[in-house]
């Protein structure tokens, strides 16, 4: 028993080693919020430009958040987990503009029989208040505080009623992406890094006390919309 129990414990601190430390030269490896700005815009592009995204294209520009996670690698023997750094923009109700973005993490770890590694891209559609509020807590899980839904495939899917809609793409030996039961929680010190003073995500987000021209770029390329008369995000 106490032999089981130690390779359990170093199989997880494999796993959770092989998941999470950062390797020189990886496209995950993003060292600066910088590098994830500008990963997150063109993994926005090409989902836009993907012919098999024209229900995600057809109708992001009704999600009040978009949450865009670059390269969520995942792995694991026995113990898996997976692991990856987002950005969230949210939209304004009354002007239809877009935020500039906020920095989080998002992880997991599972125990079962599963073999394998794999590295995704991810597009979380916030569609409600509910989805947006949590992602101005300071964690929160997908799929237990908010509910998460896979995002449908074809221009004629129905969408389910969910907080969030989950859009991804993935190749490795495991199949299909699962982000259910993930933390999210913001990363505090990117932020300050990004625009050069403490903020957090509802200066970001809500009161739009700041700006960087490094994520103009992104926001162009996100849908324009109309105004619409709503209360006002976070409220």
């Amino acid at each position: 028993m106490k032999q089981t129990l130690t390779r359990c414990l170093f199989l997880f601190t494999l796993t959770c080693t092989a998941l999470f430390t950062p390797v020189a030269g990886q496209a995950g490896d993003y060292s600066k919020p910088e590098e994830l700005v500008a990963k997150g815009t063109a993994v926005f592009k090409s989902f836009m430009q993907d012919p098999n995204m024209e229900w995600f294209r057809n109708n992001v520009q009704n999600a009040k958040g978009i949450f865009i996670v670059p390269q969520m690698l995942r792995g694991g023997f026995i113990i898996g987990g997976s692991g990856g750094s987002g950005l969230l923009v949210a939209r304004d109700p009354k002007t239809g503009e877009w935020s500039y973005p906020a920095f989080y993490t998002m992880g997991s770890v599972s125990l079962g029989l599963q073999i394998g590694a794999d590295a995704s891209e991810i597009i979380l559609m916030v569609m409600t208040e509910k989805g947006i509020n949590a992602m101005l807590s300071t964690e929160f899980k997908l799929g237990g505080d908010v509910a998460v839904a896979a995002g449908p495939v074809g221009a004629t899917a129905k969408a389910q009623t969910a907080d969030i809609l989950a859009f991804g793409r993935s190749k490795g030996l495991f199949g299909g992406i699962s982000i259910e039961g993930a933390v999210v929680a913001p990363r505090y010190e990117w932020n300050e890094s990004y625009y050069n003073k403490p903020v957090g995500p509802v200066d970001i987000l809500i009161k739009r006390t700041v700006t960087n021209p490094q994520a103009d770029e992104l926001r162009a390329a996100l849908p324009r919309i109309q105004a619409t008369r709503t209360k006002p995000l976070g409220s």
